[in-house]
């Protein structure tokens, strides 16, 4: 099959772009804007509508084949590609990229891939990981239209991968609404929730982490009182470093309040994200090892999940090496290329680090599909519920996504039934 043409078209994303670093230096709240000085190059607000473009491929018997360049809700912090605005791109695209990808013969997914995802610009510069992100999307799915197969069974062929046969477990973040949405989530029966956006020590975790165990055990009760028989959600948190804050950094303080934590959970499993953050990759993977040993030699039973400086392929790749984690977030957008996506996942499982296929809020519809596809050809242990933080609609186009994709499965491989 011949790529016969490429078109792009913009686009909005689920959510928004947000400067971490105005947010962290206390943005004022105002309704949902948020006020101040962006403090992170490219923003002119310290929230802004999130962006998207699409990539639109024209096969050679006329089957049209689309993938969504976007990048994640803080862009530009923690060592990420810049801000990816639709009139930046668009041009750079259609100048660069498209003329790459026309006339191109797709024989199969992973090679055309690697070798777009390997790409540089005419200035010596890779691509920015949202181009990556979209194109290699759409490249997938021309594929498996090629083929007249899922993008779930050319992965599955191509890597050498055995087929989910009942869904990933799904985790649903709740955003600042972290009350009305838990509900949700649990009304919805989600299996992992409800990430809770605790990124500020004083208003959501508290100067010694009151608010947030207060927050835990409400959460633990409302399991109790709005869940059926023998549901079991796991609650991940992710505290964007503020712990780490609260407790000046000292890892046995750090992990008795994480204890704390736990008892609050308990009997529902609690695994925390980014309980530190130490600024720079090298200092978080020597964080995150040293509390790996402290709660080990604590005993305390909370799971440990790596999210910032965590970007790239070869980010993820050395914080599974040091065993900084007891699970690894993949931000699909921040790793470029789906490929790698693909790589990333499979290695944290082969060395027995957690694998989450995560992302951003800050995704689309389409980007979302083609992860849950990822998600049913590698097994991670939890995917993310995406675009937006309003729980309803990620989890439906990811759960409904998942059903049907598993329904074609079970027709075209028998032996599932």
């Amino acid at each position: 099959m011949k790529i016969i043409d490429v078109i792009v078209s913009p686009g909005v994303t689920g959510f928004y772009f947000d400067d971490q670093k105005a947010i962290r230096c206390g943005a004022e709240v105002d309704g949902f804007a948020l006020l101040g000085e962006p403090r992170t190059p490219g923003f002119t607000t310290v929230r802004q509508r999130g962006e998207s473009v699409s990539t639109i491929i024209i096969l050679d018997d006329g089957q049209v084949c689309y993938g969504d360049c976007a990048a994640v809700q803080y862009s530009g912090a923690g060592g990420r590609d810049p801000l990816f605005l639709a009139e930046d791109f668009i041009p750079l695209i259609e100048k660069e990229v498209i003329p790459r990808l026309k006339g191109h013969y797709l024989s199969d997914f992973r090679s055309i891939a690697e070798e777009f995802d390997a790409m540089h610009r005419k200035n010596g510069e890779r691509f920015h990981t949202a181009i990556r992100y979209g194109v290699t999307q759409a490249l997938l799915d021309a594929v498996a239209k090629s083929k007249k197969v899922t993008m779930a069974e050319v992965i599955s062929s191509e890597y050498g991968t055995e087929l989910a046969t009942e869904p990933v477990p799904v985790f649903v973040q709740t955003g600042d609404d972290r009350y009305i949405n838990a509900d949700k989530a649990i009304i919805k029966r989600a299996q992992v929730l409800p990430h809770g956006l605790i990124n500020n020590v004083e208003k959501k975790l508290g100067r010694r982490g009151e608010l947030l165990l207060e927050y835990v055990a409400w959460l633990n009760k409302r399991v109790r009182e709005l869940g059926t028989e023998g549901y079991s959600p796991v609650l991940h948190i992710d505290v964007y470093g503020t712990i780490g804050t609260a407790f000046e950094e000292d890892p046995e303080k750090i992990v008795a309040y994480m204890g704390r934590l736990a008892e609050a959970a308990a009997p529902l499993k609690l695994r925390i994200e980014e309980p530190t953050d130490a600024g720079s990759k090298e200092g978080e993977i020597a964080a995150l090892v040293k509390l790996m040993e402290t709660k080990k030699r604590m005993g305390v039973d909370v799971e440990i999940v790596a999210d910032e400086w965590c970007n790239t392929w070869d980010d993820i790749k050395e914080f599974v090496d040091a065993g900084a984690g007891d699970m690894v977030q993949i931000k699909t957008p921040d790793l470029g290329g789906i490929n790698n996506t693909i790589t990333a996942v499979l290695y944290a499982r082969e060395n027995g680090v957690g694998a989450y296929l995560g992302g951003t809020c800050n995704e689309t519809d389409r980007s979302a599909q083609v992860c849950v596809h990822i998600a049913l050809a590698t097994r991670p242990d939890q995917m993310l519920a995406k675009p937006g933080m309003g729980v309803d609609e990620g989890y439906m186009i990811v759960e409904n996504e998942m059903s049907r994709t598993l329904a074609i499965l079970k027709r075209n491989h028998r032996a599932f039934l």
